[in-house]
């Protein structure tokens, strides 16, 4: 490159670092975005934060009108959770980001439709940001590390901080799953209105509620399923956190030093004192001939860490 072209891109690129464009996430050791006031978005993520802030300020005008919603609205809260998360730990997690097995086509959509639905973004830039995450584990450029920007930064801030994930680097392989990028907004408009066709009560927790509280089962796989006490920074700070999963409904997210051991397993939970809901649903689903290639880990490694 000659030298005039390079010093107009470096200058560029100051310039976009001074008025905090990330533009995408292979940065972020760079720009270190947690020190921003956790108001500020990267350049394409105020749809994010805003969207965060709806459903936080209309769960907790929902749960001050209508507290206790009737069992069916419970039950049907529940279930649409129960579904969204194993859309997220299956479709997403292991079939996606890691090619732990291959799902039916037909199966593999209705997952993802009801992953989108539960808030979890879409497909290709969920598995994006965590191919990254774990190329990049508790470095500085890691997306969503809590050593380096912290627990609230790990949490939630990186949804709307850290910048679009480099799809073009880390998934070049999935994208077949760029139309869900397109479908995610009028997804989640019917995920958080859709609900009023039931009554106002329905409205708040088959909505807002429902999707608040599994943005944050999620989450805590990012904050508290990476502060293993004692490490060193920039060492493996994954840990298994037992409590979690009753946030997940025993679905195996919480098993998070199992899975960053072993990452391309399709087995989360290592022991029958590792209850893994997720892939026990994928048993079922290699069962009936709808999931195939489904890898485990090996016996030792069960052992190992379940011990």
């Amino acid at each position: 490159m000659p030298s005039s072209a390079a010093a107009q891109l470096s200058s560029t690129e100051a310039l976009q670092e001074r008025a905090g464009s990330t533009r995408d996430s292979r940065r972020l050791g760079q720009i270190r975005p947690w020190e921003w006031p956790w108001w500020r978005t990267s350049e394409n993520d105020l749809f994010v934060f805003l969207w965060v802030v709806l459903i936080h300020v209309t769960a907790v005008v929902g749960l001050v009108l209508y507290p206790l919603p009737g069992w069916r609205v419970f039950l049907g809260a529940i279930g649409l959770a129960w579904i969204g998360g194993i859309g997220t730990t299956v479709a997403y997690h292991r079939a996606t980001a890691h090619r732990a097995l291959k799902l039916n086509p037909w199966v593999r959509s209705v997952l993802i439709f009801f992953a989108v639905a539960n808030g979890s973004g879409n497909p290709l830039t969920w598995a994006a940001a965590h191919r990254l995450h774990h190329a990049k584990a508790d470095t500085p450029d890691d997306v969503s590390s809590p050593m380096w920007g912290g627990f609230w930064w790990a949490h939630l801030r990186w949804l709307w901080q850290a910048g679009d994930p480099p799809i073009d680097r880390y998934c070049s392989d999935l994208k077949s799953l760029a139309a869900w990028r397109w479908m995610q907004p009028p997804i989640l408009a019917l995920s958080f209105l859709g609900p009023l066709y039931f009554g106002v009560c329905a409205f708040f927790w088959l909505g807002a509620i429902r999707l608040v509280f599994s943005l944050h089962a999620q989450c805590f796989v990012n904050s508290i399923c990476h502060s293993e006490p004692g490490v060193a920074l920039g060492e493996d700070s994954s840990r298994n956190v037992a409590w979690l999963g009753l946030m997940h409904f025993l679905q195996g997210e919480n098993w998070h030093r199992n899975h960053h051991a072993r990452p391309g397993s399709a087995r989360l939970g290592w022991s029958w004192r590792q209850p893994d809901v997720g892939y026990l649903f994928i048993v079922a689903l290699e069962r009936m001939h709808l999931a195939t290639d489904v890898r485990r880990p090996h016996a030792q490694d069960r052992l190992d860490l379940a011990s």
